[in-house]
């Protein structure tokens, strides 16, 4: 019964005036009863003093509590310091209490949410200006080749990856692929380039330099990262180019003397699979002819879907890059399927890293250094690529 009365202030202030009304009418009746002549100012000034008691008993139940209550609620709003309010009252006047309590924890929560986003926020803006500074902003020049790169990250920062090295009367590009996306692949990345710099600084052939980034990389990873990646030398004196592939997607090749593309299995094992990869990597020819086209590509694009959940796929890809090759030279090339890229997937999400490295075989006379497009977000001519 009393559990039920603490419950419910409406229900006690009933009870109360019932207690008060009961009082003051026995006090009546039993004056009233025994002497007809009582005095009247004597029932007055009863009356009045239970009207007091009943003044300060609703003032210390709910005036002063609610008063109590307005006044944090007021601080709050403001944007002042304010207090929680502790009480053992289970009625109206507690569930209010209980409720501000509980507002006041979740937005002390939200507000330590948003701080801490705003520094996660700009420290992965300082991550993504590290990570840009590592990729190429322009293409060196590479006698004999003309160049394109493009790549957008899916989210502030990427696991793609990708350089150019001049080292004597050689060239050496790769493109590269980290597991997933974000910080951990980012961080990977710009290990594996360091690696890739260092060790084309030492060695002159890509197995060397591959097997032994990956004999480095491999300890210093999670095992369930790692990174696919193609290399390729370009031997300007002699004009010939090989690669080394480490479990990367196809190599491009599009010839205009046939008008066919051909799609050339790259092999090997991602790095950081397995410690040595010394006895499944092989260095291998790419035979050219003046003309012909190389496209390194990483899996954002043929494994982009539309809205419909279609992949772009490797095909479409093909039938894109012989679609312009015809008519354009790498930037040209980049710039197109860029577009049928974009038109293609529409406004479904991008859900990994995106990276296209278009090579034109010219010749030394026909030479050019165009510029390479290493962005995230919207990249040149306003293309979503």
């Amino acid at each position: 019964m009393l559990n039920i009365i603490r419950k419910s202030l409406t229900r006690r202030l009933l009870i109360l005036l019932l207690i008060i009304g009961i009082i003051a009418g026995f006090a009546a009746y039993y004056y009233w009863g025994i002497d007809k002549m009582f005095p009247l100012y004597y029932s007055l000034a009863g009356l009045s003093v239970i009207f007091l008691i009943f003044i300060i008993i609703i003032y210390k139940s709910i005036s002063r509590p609610l008063k109590v209550l307005t006044k944090q609620m007021k601080y709050l709003i403001s944007g002042k310091s304010y207090k929680k309010i502790y009480t053992n009252r289970i009625d109206e006047i507690g569930v209010i209490a209980q409720f501000f309590n509980e507002v006041t924890e979740n937005l002390e929560s939200i507000s330590h949410k948003l701080k801490d986003a705003q520094r996660m926020a700009s420290e992965l803006q300082v991550a993504s200006n590290i990570q840009m500074m590592v990729l190429p902003s322009q293409t060196p020049k590479i006698p004999g080749l003309e160049l394109c790169a493009k790549t957008r990250p899916a989210v502030e920062i990427g696991g793609d990856n990708f350089d150019f090295i001049n080292k004597g009367d050689s060239s050496y590009f790769y493109i590269g692929d980290v597991t997933g996306h974000g910080v951990p692949s980012a961080l990977v990345m710009m290990m594996a380039n360091t690696l890739l710099h260092t060790y084309t600084e030492i060695y002159d052939n890509l197995y060397d330099i591959v097997v032994n980034t990956n004999r480095q990389l491999k300890p210093r990873i999670k095992s369930a990262m790692f990174m696919t990646m193609v290399m390729l030398k370009w031997d300007q004196k002699n004009e010939k180019m090989s690669y080394l592939g480490a479990g990367h997607e196809h190599i491009l090749v599009y010839k205009p003397s046939t008008g066919k593309i051909e799609a050339k299995v790259t092999g090997g094992i991602a790095l950081g699979m397995v410690p040595d990869n010394s006895k499944i990597v092989k260095e291998l020819p790419i035979d050219l002819e003046k003309g012909d086209i190389v496209v390194l590509y990483t899996d954002g694009i043929t494994e982009a879907k539309n809205d419909a959940g279609e992949m772009f796929g490797l095909e479409r890809l093909m039938n894109t890059i012989t679609k312009h090759a015809t008519t354009y030279g790498p930037e040209g090339i980049s710039h197109h399927t860029a577009t049928d890229f974009s038109e293609y997937v529409g406004n479904a999400e991008q859900l990994d890293d995106i990276t296209l490295i278009v090579i034109k075989y010219t010749g030394k006379e026909e030479t050019t250094v165009p510029a390479v497009t290493a962005q995230t977000g919207t990249v040149t001519d306003n293309m979503k690529f």
